[in-house]
Protein backbone atom coordinates (compact mmCIF):
# COMPACT_ATOMS: atom_id res chain seq x y z
CA UNK A 1 0.00 0.00 0.00
CA UNK A 2 3.23 2.08 -0.14
CA UNK A 3 2.91 5.28 -2.46
CA UNK A 4 5.07 7.80 -3.75
CA UNK A 5 4.22 11.65 -4.04
CA UNK A 6 5.19 15.14 -4.17
CA UNK A 7 4.07 18.69 -3.38
CA UNK A 8 2.42 20.33 -0.51
CA UNK A 9 -0.68 18.17 0.96
CA UNK A 10 -0.03 14.97 -0.78
CA UNK A 11 1.72 11.75 0.91
CA UNK A 12 5.69 11.78 1.12
CA UNK A 13 8.45 9.03 -0.39
CA UNK A 14 7.60 5.82 1.53
CA UNK A 15 4.65 7.13 3.47
CA UNK A 16 1.88 4.34 3.81
CA UNK A 17 -2.05 4.54 3.75
CA UNK A 18 -2.22 3.05 7.55
CA UNK A 19 -0.03 6.37 8.65
CA UNK A 20 -2.28 8.40 6.24
CA UNK A 21 -5.64 7.42 8.18
CA UNK A 22 -3.79 7.16 10.84
CA UNK A 23 -3.48 11.42 10.67
CA UNK A 24 -6.64 12.00 9.48
CA UNK A 25 -8.55 10.13 12.36
CA UNK A 26 -6.28 11.97 14.33
CA UNK A 27 -7.42 15.30 13.19
CA UNK A 28 -11.39 13.92 13.68
CA UNK A 29 -10.82 13.51 16.79
CA UNK A 30 -9.10 16.75 17.47
CA UNK A 31 -12.23 18.24 15.93
CA UNK A 32 -14.21 16.47 18.05
CA UNK A 33 -13.11 17.40 21.01
CA UNK A 34 -13.25 20.82 20.17
CA UNK A 35 -16.59 20.55 19.65
CA UNK A 36 -17.08 18.29 23.04
CA UNK A 37 -15.52 21.83 24.37
CA UNK A 38 -17.83 23.80 23.51
CA UNK A 39 -20.65 22.03 24.60
CA UNK A 40 -19.38 22.42 27.67
CA UNK A 41 -19.01 25.85 27.65
CA UNK A 42 -22.60 26.49 26.68
CA UNK A 43 -24.14 23.87 29.23
CA UNK A 44 -21.91 25.98 31.73
CA UNK A 45 -23.56 29.32 31.26
CA UNK A 46 -26.74 27.55 31.33
CA UNK A 47 -25.63 25.90 34.62
CA UNK A 48 -24.57 29.56 36.07
CA UNK A 49 -27.78 31.13 35.41
CA UNK A 50 -29.26 28.32 37.08
CA UNK A 51 -27.15 29.03 40.09
CA UNK A 52 -28.57 32.79 39.87
CA UNK A 53 -31.72 31.03 40.81
CA UNK A 54 -32.85 28.92 44.19
CA UNK A 55 -33.74 26.13 42.30
CA UNK A 56 -32.71 22.58 43.67
CA UNK A 57 -31.17 20.28 41.13
CA UNK A 58 -31.37 16.56 41.52
CA UNK A 59 -29.57 14.04 39.23
CA UNK A 60 -30.46 10.69 38.04
CA UNK A 61 -27.47 8.11 37.84
CA UNK A 62 -27.28 4.45 37.81
CA UNK A 63 -26.27 1.49 35.65
CA UNK A 64 -26.95 1.60 32.23
CA UNK A 65 -30.56 0.38 31.45
CA UNK A 66 -31.56 0.63 35.40
CA UNK A 67 -34.93 2.29 33.85
CA UNK A 68 -33.49 6.01 34.60
CA UNK A 69 -35.39 7.25 31.45
CA UNK A 70 -38.64 5.96 32.55
CA UNK A 71 -38.65 6.99 36.17
CA UNK A 72 -37.96 10.79 34.57
CA UNK A 73 -40.98 10.06 32.47
CA UNK A 74 -43.28 9.03 35.12
CA UNK A 75 -42.06 11.76 37.08
CA UNK A 76 -42.25 14.76 34.61
CA UNK A 77 -45.03 13.49 31.88
CA UNK A 78 -42.13 14.11 29.38
CA UNK A 79 -41.41 11.90 26.57
CA UNK A 80 -37.57 10.83 26.67
CA UNK A 81 -36.48 8.28 24.77
CA UNK A 82 -36.44 5.03 26.46
CA UNK A 83 -35.68 1.41 25.31
CA UNK A 84 -34.41 -1.64 26.89
CA UNK A 85 -30.72 -1.61 25.35
CA UNK A 86 -27.25 0.09 26.21
CA UNK A 87 -26.73 4.13 26.42
CA UNK A 88 -30.39 4.52 25.22
CA UNK A 89 -29.91 8.15 26.86
CA UNK A 90 -26.58 9.95 25.40
CA UNK A 91 -27.50 13.23 25.43
CA UNK A 92 -28.29 14.62 29.21
CA UNK A 93 -31.82 15.77 29.21
CA UNK A 94 -33.40 18.63 31.89
CA UNK A 95 -37.10 18.74 33.23
CA UNK A 96 -39.19 20.70 35.86
CA UNK A 97 -40.01 18.46 38.20
CA UNK A 98 -42.98 19.79 41.23
CA UNK A 99 -42.92 18.39 44.61
CA UNK A 100 -46.06 17.36 46.92
CA UNK A 101 -45.55 20.95 48.75
CA UNK A 102 -45.29 23.11 45.42
CA UNK A 103 -41.65 23.00 45.49
CA UNK A 104 -40.59 22.95 42.30
CA UNK A 105 -36.72 21.06 41.42
CA UNK A 106 -35.29 20.48 38.22
CA UNK A 107 -34.56 16.67 36.86
CA UNK A 108 -31.82 15.78 35.08
CA UNK A 109 -31.57 11.88 33.03
CA UNK A 110 -27.64 11.29 32.21
CA UNK A 111 -26.36 8.56 29.95
CA UNK A 112 -26.16 4.75 31.98
CA UNK A 113 -22.69 3.27 33.75
CA UNK A 114 -21.15 0.62 32.23
CA UNK A 115 -18.61 -1.49 34.33
CA UNK A 116 -15.07 -0.79 34.02
CA UNK A 117 -15.60 1.78 31.73
CA UNK A 118 -12.25 2.99 29.32
CA UNK A 119 -10.92 6.39 30.36
CA UNK A 120 -11.34 7.28 27.33
CA UNK A 121 -15.23 6.76 26.81
CA UNK A 122 -15.10 8.91 30.25
CA UNK A 123 -13.82 11.42 28.57
CA UNK A 124 -16.12 11.86 25.28
CA UNK A 125 -19.11 11.06 28.16
CA UNK A 126 -17.43 13.95 30.28
CA UNK A 127 -20.17 16.72 28.92
CA UNK A 128 -22.87 14.64 29.89
CA UNK A 129 -21.33 13.67 33.11
CA UNK A 130 -20.83 17.45 34.15
CA UNK A 131 -24.32 18.02 34.15
CA UNK A 132 -24.64 15.62 37.13
CA UNK A 133 -21.44 16.71 38.60
CA UNK A 134 -23.23 20.30 40.26
CA UNK A 135 -26.60 18.80 41.35
CA UNK A 136 -27.82 19.04 44.86
CA UNK A 137 -28.73 15.57 45.49
CA UNK A 138 -28.34 12.20 43.19
CA UNK A 139 -31.42 9.60 42.20
CA UNK A 140 -29.51 6.69 41.95
CA UNK A 141 -31.28 4.20 39.92
CA UNK A 142 -31.28 0.25 40.20
CA UNK A 143 -32.74 -2.47 38.62
CA UNK A 144 -33.78 -4.62 41.39
CA UNK A 145 -34.40 -7.48 39.30
CA UNK A 146 -30.74 -7.67 37.60
CA UNK A 147 -29.07 -10.96 38.89
CA UNK A 148 -26.13 -8.77 39.19
CA UNK A 149 -27.63 -5.94 41.12
CA UNK A 150 -24.74 -5.47 43.64
CA UNK A 151 -21.65 -4.89 40.89
CA UNK A 152 -24.06 -2.59 38.98
CA UNK A 153 -24.13 -0.60 42.38
CA UNK A 154 -20.77 -0.83 42.88
CA UNK A 155 -19.98 -0.12 39.93
CA UNK A 156 -21.54 3.28 39.84
CA UNK A 157 -20.39 4.08 42.92
CA UNK A 158 -16.97 3.10 42.03
CA UNK A 159 -17.35 6.20 39.30
CA UNK A 160 -18.59 8.46 41.37
CA UNK A 161 -15.71 7.82 43.06
CA UNK A 162 -13.42 8.18 40.33
CA UNK A 163 -15.44 11.64 39.09
CA UNK A 164 -14.88 13.62 42.41
CA UNK A 165 -19.10 12.82 42.51
CA UNK A 166 -19.16 10.98 45.69
CA UNK A 167 -19.60 13.69 48.44
CA UNK A 168 -23.22 14.70 46.36
CA UNK A 169 -25.96 13.27 48.61
CA UNK A 170 -27.56 9.96 46.96
CA UNK A 171 -30.93 8.55 47.48
CA UNK A 172 -31.47 5.12 45.98
CA UNK A 173 -34.32 4.06 44.01
CA UNK A 174 -34.67 0.29 43.72
CA UNK A 175 -36.89 0.00 40.31
CA UNK A 176 -38.63 -2.45 38.35
CA UNK A 177 -39.66 -4.02 42.06
CA UNK A 178 -42.31 -6.32 39.75
CA UNK A 179 -39.85 -8.36 38.13
CA UNK A 180 -38.17 -9.75 41.32
CA UNK A 181 -38.55 -13.31 41.98
CA UNK A 182 -38.75 -13.67 45.25
CA UNK A 183 -37.68 -11.55 48.68
CA UNK A 184 -35.75 -8.20 48.29
CA UNK A 185 -33.05 -6.93 50.66
CA UNK A 186 -32.03 -3.32 49.61
CA UNK A 187 -28.71 -2.41 50.59
CA UNK A 188 -27.60 1.21 50.21
CA UNK A 189 -29.91 3.82 52.14
CA UNK A 190 -31.75 5.94 52.09
CA UNK A 191 -33.94 4.42 49.48
CA UNK A 192 -37.35 3.53 47.75
CA UNK A 193 -38.41 0.61 46.00
CA UNK A 194 -41.44 0.99 43.54
CA UNK A 195 -41.90 -0.26 39.77
CA UNK A 196 -41.42 2.86 37.58
CA UNK A 197 -45.04 2.38 35.62
CA UNK A 198 -47.03 1.86 38.93
CA UNK A 199 -48.97 5.21 39.62
CA UNK A 200 -49.19 4.69 43.72
CA UNK A 201 -44.98 4.01 43.48
CA UNK A 202 -44.90 7.22 41.57
CA UNK A 203 -46.87 8.93 44.63
CA UNK A 204 -44.84 7.25 47.02
CA UNK A 205 -41.10 8.18 44.88
CA UNK A 206 -42.65 12.07 44.91
CA UNK A 207 -42.89 11.79 48.57
CA UNK A 208 -39.96 10.42 49.87
CA UNK A 209 -37.97 12.61 47.33
CA UNK A 210 -39.26 15.46 48.76
CA UNK A 211 -38.28 14.08 51.88
CA UNK A 212 -35.11 13.69 51.06
CA UNK A 213 -35.01 17.22 49.56
CA UNK A 214 -35.47 18.75 52.65
CA UNK A 215 -32.99 16.92 54.64
CA UNK A 216 -30.18 19.06 52.43
CA UNK A 217 -32.16 22.48 52.79
CA UNK A 218 -32.08 25.47 55.48
CA UNK A 219 -34.78 25.94 57.58
CA UNK A 220 -35.64 30.03 57.25
CA UNK A 221 -38.36 32.09 58.90
CA UNK A 222 -39.34 35.64 57.50
CA UNK A 223 -41.52 38.11 57.58
CA UNK A 224 -43.05 39.14 54.31
CA UNK A 225 -45.40 42.82 53.65
CA UNK A 226 -48.54 42.58 52.37
CA UNK A 227 -48.11 44.28 49.46
CA UNK A 228 -44.76 42.01 48.60
CA UNK A 229 -46.58 38.93 46.62
CA UNK A 230 -44.52 38.43 44.29
CA UNK A 231 -42.06 37.54 46.97
CA UNK A 232 -44.38 35.24 48.62
CA UNK A 233 -44.86 33.54 45.23
CA UNK A 234 -41.48 32.47 44.74
CA UNK A 235 -41.41 31.16 47.85
CA UNK A 236 -44.04 29.02 46.74
CA UNK A 237 -42.42 27.43 44.24
CA UNK A 238 -38.51 27.44 45.02
CA UNK A 239 -39.15 26.77 48.80
CA UNK A 240 -40.80 24.43 50.54
CA UNK A 241 -43.16 26.13 53.17
CA UNK A 242 -44.12 24.85 56.40
CA UNK A 243 -45.80 27.97 58.09
CA UNK A 244 -47.71 30.59 56.90
CA UNK A 245 -50.00 33.07 58.89
CA UNK A 246 -50.91 36.62 58.08
CA UNK A 247 -50.46 38.85 61.08
CA UNK A 248 -53.03 41.08 61.07
CA UNK A 249 -50.96 44.06 63.90
CA UNK A 250 -48.03 44.32 61.77
CA UNK A 251 -49.92 43.48 58.18
CA UNK A 252 -47.55 40.93 57.19
CA UNK A 253 -47.22 37.23 56.33
CA UNK A 254 -44.88 35.46 58.52
CA UNK A 255 -43.37 32.34 56.16
CA UNK A 256 -41.35 29.76 58.19
CA UNK A 257 -39.61 26.59 55.63
CA UNK A 258 -36.80 25.37 53.83
CA UNK A 259 -35.02 26.89 50.95
CA UNK A 260 -31.77 25.70 49.67
CA UNK A 261 -30.00 28.93 50.23
CA UNK A 262 -30.74 31.63 53.26
CA UNK A 263 -29.17 34.14 51.07
CA UNK A 264 -31.02 34.12 48.13
CA UNK A 265 -33.81 34.81 49.78
CA UNK A 266 -32.49 38.61 50.66
CA UNK A 267 -31.12 38.76 47.31
CA UNK A 268 -34.71 38.33 46.49
CA UNK A 269 -36.12 41.21 48.49
CA UNK A 270 -33.36 43.56 47.75
CA UNK A 271 -33.59 42.94 43.72
CA UNK A 272 -37.17 43.54 43.74
CA UNK A 273 -36.70 46.83 45.59
CA UNK A 274 -34.78 48.07 43.23
CA UNK A 275 -36.40 46.95 40.43
CA UNK A 276 -39.66 48.99 41.48
CA UNK A 277 -37.20 51.89 42.17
Amino acid sequence: MSRLGGGIGTRGPGETKLETDRRHINRQITDIRKELKKVEQHRDRIRKQRDRTNLFRIGLIGYTNAGKSTVLNALTDSQTYEKDELFATLDPVTRKLELTSGLQVTLTDTVGFIQDLPTQLIESFQSTLEESRDVDLLLHIVDASAPNMETHQDTVLSLLKNLDMDSIPLFTVYNKKDLVDGSFYPTLFPNAIISAIDKDDQELLLEKIEHAVQQELEHYSVNIPSDRGDVLAKLNTETIISKEEFVIETQEYHVEGYTKNKTWIDFLFSHNQDNEQ
